[in-house]
């Protein structure tokens, strides 16, 4: 059905004939200075994605880690009581007990949300430009940095490494990266620790484009978003699927080009899902935050429906291809099978999260 245009969101700018050659103007869609209208309001999966149906999440197994997951982050002192209600309203004991459905046991399920939580709190404490956060695009290297030394320790005299290890105490998002890393290499060996490691930088340099396109008010070409996002998305989420199914895919076979290829074909479908499922919270916070809808129709000239459509579209064929290689891949090795099939458990526990947290979000009438 048709929406009705008075509650439709206005559509994106024209493409600038010259992005993706040089620093682009954006133009906020809509009139400066004139909220956007919020769109009709609408729950449950995207019509017309691709995804894999999960069973539900065992509420017992959920309530114990979110039991455990809120004791950690009040003893570590994270984030303060005015920011409770975000906390049981992500339900990250549901999104881990989703995304992990094979967990060998009940620690390894609360330390994967450890890591989730703490993801997220350095996310918003210092990347998102909200009042009552403190983030910025302005000089976020450099608490960046800080923060990829929490789980990548300083090396130095004996002296400036105790400096470094206060200097990690100094707020939440230190402590939570810190601490849930300690807490993961409990029982992750130690080339996928260091897996870990590598992959919260990829995330690091997400962030860092991100911020910058925000501060020189750049608007990338499809393919540049869409670059950006295969590091500023959930790999880091996906890179632990083995250590908490209680077993290791072999730093030799991780590294093979085709495997580092269905793990980032599912990392990139599942943050589309992101992008397709908090697109009208991120547009009513702010009109001109990038996401893949926002970028197709400033590319290609479509207003934000069609846009948001042909997203979902390539959502579809990213999936697909994760699909189809990673049986491919399966069909020759085990222990390749066992861990695609984690992958696969991930992205669509992941997805049933999105689609029924109707705390966070909700799908714009465009069917």
């Amino acid at each position: 059905m048709e929406q009705d245009p008075a509650t439709e969101p206005a559509a994106a700018a024209e493409p600038d004939p010259g992005a993706g050659t040089g620093p682009a103007r954006w133009v906020p869609p809509g009139p400066a200075g004139i909220p956007r209208p919020a769109p009709a309001r609408r729950t449950g999966a995207v019509p017309g994605l691709r995804y894999r149906p999960v069973a539900p999440a065992d509420p017992e197994k959920v309530k114990e880690v979110d039991r455990r997951l809120e004791a950690w982050a009040h003893d570590l002192d994270l984030f303060p009581t005015a920011w409770q209600g975000d906390f049981s309203g992500f339900q990250f004991g549901r999104a881990v007990v989703l995304q992990h459905p094979a967990a060998a046991d009940l620690e390894r399920l609360t330390v994967a949300g450890e890591l989730l939580l703490a993801e997220n709190l350095v996310d918003s404490c210092y990347c998102e430009e909200e009042e009552d956060r403190g983030g910025s695009h302005r000089g976020l290297g450099g608490p960046l940095i800080m923060a990829q030394s929490a789980i990548d320790p300083y090396h130095g005299t004996p002296e400036l490494e105790e400096e470094w290890r206060r200097g990690m105490q100094a707020d939440g998002p230190l402590r939570s990266y810190h601490w849930a890393m300690a807490d993961y290499a409990g029982f992750a060996t130690p080339s996928q620790s260091l897996r870990f490691v590598h992959d919260i930088a990829r995330l690091h340099l997400g962030y860092l484009a991100e911020a910058a396109w925000a501060e020189t008010r750049y608007t990338p070409t499809v393919w540049e978003y869409l670059v950006m996002r295969q590091f500023n998305n959930f790999r880091p989420c996906l890179s632990i699927v083995d250590a908490v199914d209680g077993y290791e895919l072999p730093e030799a076979v991780h590294a093979r080009p085709e495997i580092q290829r269905i793990t980032a074909l599912a990392c990139n479908a599942t943050t589309i899902v992101n992008d397709l499922y908090s697109f009208t919270k991120e547009l009513a916070g702010d009109p001109t935050h990038l996401n893949l809808p926002q970028v197709v129709a400033a590319n290609e000239g479509h207003g934000l429906k069609a846009a948001y459509l042909r997203s979902v579209e390539i959502h579809n064929r990213i999936m697909d291809s994760f699909e189809e290689e990673a049986a491919a891949l399966s069909a020759a090795s085990p222990v390749i099978g066992r861990y695609a099939r984690g992958l696969s458990d991930w992205v669509a526990g992941n997805h049933e999260w999105h689609a029924t947290n109707t705390h966070r979000y909700h799908l714009p009438n465009y069917w």
